[in-house]
């Protein structure tokens, strides 16, 4: 038995991740709906992410803040803001383009069935969310938003503790930081078990989504498919390359050194689930560590491209189902609009069909198309969220880049 234990846990993940992947549609075909018996193992997977997500958050923010002076935190926070709302809104105009030609909604009907979506909170909710009243409240609902906040609060007072002229004051930083790291280094080598497990929860979650939908609903919504399928690939290859280009960063190189968290985004569909395994991955020449580990785990919150690209295409989706042709300034005000709500859509598995309801309502779509999109969203999501997670790793590369240029600028 230990033999075999050994044999597995020195097998390359992407292997044990590409075996589960395809285990996962042969068994689901073959099975059909009742393999639903087996999404236990996937949620089990799910779950032991998301356990880890908070103290990863909390804990990476934390320790990134000792490694960068108080100077330049708002510098780089600036940097990485213009580059989340520049390639979301890129990402949108992408993604209405290319449905708009492809037109994924021609001779489709609206379903009976309406999908009831969760009401989406106001602005002013929104941004009341991002300051808890119980901080451990915020922990126990995982708001992400509030746990960011309160991670940057923690550790700009220890950055300026340590740099403290102050003695004690500087040595109780210090330990604190210490503290924090070690912490961390728990968390990561509780995450080295997780990804053991990985391959049985993503056999586990593709069998049951290939089991309950088969090829007959792809087949139907294919057209869709391909459009966000599409425009993912253009925002990859063409968008965040040109951007890589632009500061001497080698594109096919460095989406190979981080196919490991794109994969993992694709497999579980949640960016802030794939967060850890993104962190880990970022110890790369081309990213800064303390520039890493501040951007992506705001990232892995905020900047969601694929999420826009979804709803650019599901947009023009619905429009195609009733006939209506979008004129350039509806298709102006999706960009904004698009660009405002995939920011604030979650990072997790299904927040696109709440993000969706959104835009529907505001230029007056029929809201029944979210049920088409119901249908299909775990195909969708698998390439918004691997979207979602390479722009990440794209902004802290460019952003670390940036960093360095001005450093050697300096020097001389």
């Amino acid at each position: 038995m230990k033999k075999w234990w050994t044999i597995y846990r020195d097998t390359s993940f992407m292997l044990k991740m590409s075996i589960g992947f395809i285990a996962g549609i042969i068994i689901g075909l073959i099975v059909g709906p009742s393999i639903a018996v087996i999404e236990p193992l996937g949620t089990i997977f799910l779950n032991l992410l998301q356990l880890i997500v908070v103290p990863i958050i909390l804990l990476t923010l934390i320790g990134a803040l000792n490694n960068i002076r108080p100077s330049s935190l708002g510098k780089i926070g600036l940097k990485i803001f213009v580059y989340y709302i520049l390639t979301t809104a890129i990402a949108t105009f992408v993604g209405l383009v290319i449905a708009s030609w492809i037109s994924p909604g021609i001779n489709l009907s609206l379903p009976d069935e309406s999908v009831s979506v969760p009401d989406q909170p106001s602005i002013t909710d929104v941004i009341l969310n991002i300051f808890p009243s119980n901080i451990f409240q915020a922990f126990i609902d995982s708001n992400i938003l509030a746990i960011v906040f309160v991670a940057l609060v923690i550790g700009f007072i220890l950055s300026y503790m340590a740099e403290s002229e102050d003695t004690l004051t500087a040595e109780r930083g210090d330990m604190v930081f210490k503290l924090v790291g070690a912490l961390e280094d728990v968390t990561f080598r509780f995450l080295n078990g997780v990804l053991q497990y990985a391959p049985i929860g993503i056999l586990a979650l593709i069998a049951t989504t290939v089991g309950e939908q088969s090829f007959s609903t792809l087949g139907a919504l294919g057209k869709l498919i391909i459009a966000v399928y599409g425009s993912v690939f253009v925002q990859i290859l063409f968008v965040y390359a040109s951007l890589l280009l632009l500061f001497h960063i080698k594109p096919f190189q460095f989406l190979k050194k981080i196919h490991l968290p794109i994969s993992t985004a694709f497999f579980t569909q949640s960016s802030t689930g794939t967060l850890p395994i993104t962190l880990k991955s970022a110890d790369i020449p081309e990213i800064n560590e303390s520039v890493g580990r501040f951007t992506l785990p705001i990232g892995a919150t905020v900047n969601m491209d694929g999420a826009a690209i979804r709803l650019g295409a599901s947009v023009v989706f619905a429009a195609n189902i009733i006939g209506l042709d979008l004129s350039f300034t509806t298709l102006l005000g999706i960009v904004v609009t698009a660009t405002l709500i995939s920011i604030g859509t979650a990072g997790v598995p299904g927040a696109g069909i709440v993000a969706l309801s959104v835009v529907l309502t505001q230029f007056d779509l029929p809201m029944e198309a979210v049920a088409l999109v119901a249908g299909i969203d775990v195909i969708l999501g698998m390439a918004a969220t691997a979207c979602n997670v390479t722009g990440d790793m794209v902004g802290a590369a460019i952003v670390s880049q940036s960093e360095n240029k001005k450093k050697n600028v300096q020097a001389k």
